[in-house]
C-alpha cells in the first residue's frame, strides 16, 4: 500500500510508511511540498495502518535545504489551510507534524538547513549519516530569524548555550557534533543508517498502539513549546525576511548560487561567513 503525492513518494511495509521527499531540483519547501505534507498528515491520521512514518530524501545531497525564498507567500498561505484560524504559519504545520498520530522518524542523509532543519526537529526522532548529514540554521547570517521552530526545539534538545551557538553562528553542524549536543538521536555510518532506522521503526510499529500514542502525547506535553511561542517566532520571521538588510544579504548569496545546485548551497555555512 502507498499514498503517492507529487513531492513525496511513499511505501508502506510492516506498519512503517517510508516517505521519500522528492521535490526537484533541490527539495526546497514550497506550496507543492506543503500541500503534500498536509495530505500525508491527513491520511495517516485517518488510516492507522501506518504506525510509524520514516522521512528520507530522494536527493543524495539535500534532505531539505531551506524554504524557497521566492515562494514564501504561497507556501505560507497553503500552510494556513492545515490547522485552526490561528495556525497560519509553517511553524504551526510543523507543530501538527510533532503531534501526528504516527511516530515520526527522520533518516538524514544530506543537508537539512533552515526550515528543513526545523522539519527535522519537529519529528519525534532523528538519525543521521556520519558521512553525509549536515544541519544548519542560516537565518541570522542572512539577516532574518528561524521562524518554524528552531529556537523552541534547539533549546530543549541541546540546551541554551548550544542553541545560541547553532542559531547565532549560522555555521553548519556535522552528524557527530549534532549527536554530541543532542540534536540527533544517533549518528551512524552511511551503510548502517537505514537498516538501523528500519529495525527501530518496525519494532515500534509492532507494539500496542494505545501505549505508544499515550507515551508520545505525554512526552510532547512535557517537551514541546507552547503554541503561542510558535506563533511569535513565525511572526518575527515574516517581519525580518522583508527587511532591507535581509534583502541585501539574500541578493549577495544569490549571486553565489543560492537556491541552485552550487558550492554555495553545498557549503552554505561557509558561504554565509564570507559575505
Amino acid at each position: 500500500m502507498s499514498w503517492d503525492y507529487p513531492t513525496i513518494r511513499t511505501e508502506l511495509r510492516n506498519g512503517v510508511l517510508w516517505a521519500t521527499l522528492d521535490n526537484p531540483p533541490l527539495n526546497l519547501i514550497d506550496e507543492k511540498f506543503v500541500t503534500d505534507l498536509i495530505a500525508l498528515l491527513d491520511e495517516t491520521e485517518a488510516d492507522n495502518s501506518a504506525r510509524v512514518v520514516v522521512f528520507r530524501s530522494a536527493d543524495p545531497d539535500f534532505f531539505v535545504p531551506h524554504v524557497d525564498i521566492q515562494r514564501i507567500p504561497q507556501y505560507t498561505a497553503k500552510a494556513a489551510t492545515s490547522g485552526g484560524p490561528d495556525d497560519t504559519s509553517l511553524g504551526a504545520l510543523y507543530r501538527r507534524l510533532s503531534e501526528a498520530r504516527p511516530v515520526t522518524i527522520t533518516a538524514l542523509e544530506g543537508r537539512a538547513r533552515g526550515a528543513g532543519a526545523e522539519f527535522l526537529y519537529a519529528c519525534d526522532m532523528r538519525f543521521a549519516s556520519l558521512e553525509r548529514a549536515v544541519i544548519g540554521q542560516p537565518e541570522v547570517g542572512l539577516g532574518t530569524f528561524p521562524g518554524a521552530g528552531a529556537v523552541q526545539h534547539l533549546v530543549r534538545l541541546a540546551g541554551r548555550g548550544q542553541a545560541m551557538q547553532i542559531i547565532l553562528s549560522s555555521e553548519d553542524l556535522g552528524a557527530s557534533e549534532a549527536e554530541r549536543v543532542g540534536v540527533v538521536n544517533k549518528a551512524l555510518p552511511d551503510g548502517e543508517l537505514i537498516s538501523y532506522v528500519e529495525r527501530l521503526a518496525e519494532r515500534i510499529a509492532r507494539f500496542p498502539e494505545a501505549g505508544v500514542r499515550l507515551a508520545k502525547r505525554r512526552i510532547n506535553a512535557a517537551g514541546l513549546a507552547a503554541k503561542e511561542d510558535v506563533h511569535v517566532d513565525a511572526g518575527f520571521f515574516q517581519i525580518l525576511v522583508r527587511d532591507e538588510s535581509a534583502a541585501a544579504r539574500f541578493g549577495a548569496i544569490t549571486e553565489r548560487g543560492f537556491q541552485e545546485r552550487s558550492l554555495a548551497e553545498l557549503e552554505l555555512g561557509a558561504a554565509i561567513g564570507e559575505l
